[in-house]
């Protein structure tokens, strides 16, 4: 990795860090179902999103990123 390269992953480290500092990985994950549930139910009500297959990759690609984040702080 370059210089650069290890700057940006210290960056984001830190703004996982912060941004975990209020909740766990497992309540963040919680939270993000509610999340996703309550924008589901109202898709349902609001009628067709074109977007909502890219709405439900962003959710999953989150999902994966809190457990394996979970799994490395067992």
């Amino acid at each position: 990795m370059t210089e650069s390269e290890d700057s940006v992953c210290l960056a984001y480290g830190r703004q996982v860090k912060e941004l975990l500092n209020g909740c766990s990985p497992s309540e963040m994950l919680q939270d993000l179902w509610a999340i996703y549930s309550d924008s589901m139910a109202f898709q349902q009500e609001a009628g067709r999103n074109p977007r909502i297959s890219d709405t439900f990759m962003t959710f999953r690609e989150l999902v994966f990123f809190f457990q394996r984040i979970e799994g490395t702080k067992q």
